[in-house]
């Protein structure tokens, strides 16, 4: 399950090293405390999400929704609450992106405020044309926010794999590094930007991106 901890100013989403981090219910819930946690906080703060080994998220767990498929629509709808707390929010956050970055996950990580990526493993993904799945409305205007106009179509109509480097040229990514230096480059990013936390912070998000967060709140419909 993913761990929080803190470094001065900025805390740390460790992200579960021994799965794919699909957003199963329980991850999600780990996630929601976590997110808490630092909301709690005082002072200057920030968050990087941090995953480690193979993957950093591979998004939407597929299999305990076919398994529980009356509890769907609730289900996408705690995701959306995902996407669009992280993009709301008032602290900084940082995605560290270690490994693979697919499907929900890759928005996630472009709900986050900066993406660093590794530049020797992993890749970007939004696979759902190749999986036949139409985006959510949400989804979409998440992506659409996020992106560039012509690195939005790419992505979300071809299903393109990007490593480190070719996100970072297509503005996926805003910097690149090696294992070793992921993490640290991320939280060199995080840390001078702590003291911008404030409710200031997120009422500029909320208005820059008012469209996507509506889409987000909007329950799912069958």
């Amino acid at each position: 399950m993913p761990k929080l901890e803190r470094d001065g100013e900025v805390f740390v989403l460790h992200l579960d090293p021994d799965n794919e981090n699909r957003f199963h219910p329980d991850w999600l819930a780990a996630v929601e405390s976590a997110l808490d946690e630092v909301d709690a906080a005082t002072g200057p703060r920030a968050l990087v999400t941090a995953g480690s080994g193979k993957f950093w998220s591979n998004g939407l767990d597929l299999d305990w929704m076919g398994g529980n498929s009356d509890q769907a629509l609730a289900y996408l709808d705690r995701v959306h609450a995902l996407l669009a707390r992280t993009l709301a929010s008032p602290v900084v956050t940082v995605a560290a992106l270690n490994g693979h970055t697919f499907a929900a996950g890759a928005m996630w990580a472009l709900a986050h405020d900066t993406r660093v990526m590794r530049t020797d493993r992993g890749y970007f993904c939004l696979p759902e044309v190749d999986l036949g799945l139409p985006f959510q409305p949400g989804m979409s205007d998440l992506l659409q926010a996020r992106l560039t106009p012509a690195t939005a179509h790419e992505a979300m109509t071809t299903g393109r794999r990007y490593g480190g480097e070719q996100a970072l040229a297509a503005g996926i990514a805003d910097a690149v590094a090696g294992a070793d230096e992921l993490l640290a480059t991320a939280v060199e990013y995080a840390r001078p930007l702590a003291a911008k936390a404030n409710p200031a912070r997120g009422q500029i998000k909320e208005m820059m991106y008012a469209r996507a967060l509506a889409s987000l709140r909007t329950p799912t419909v069958g």
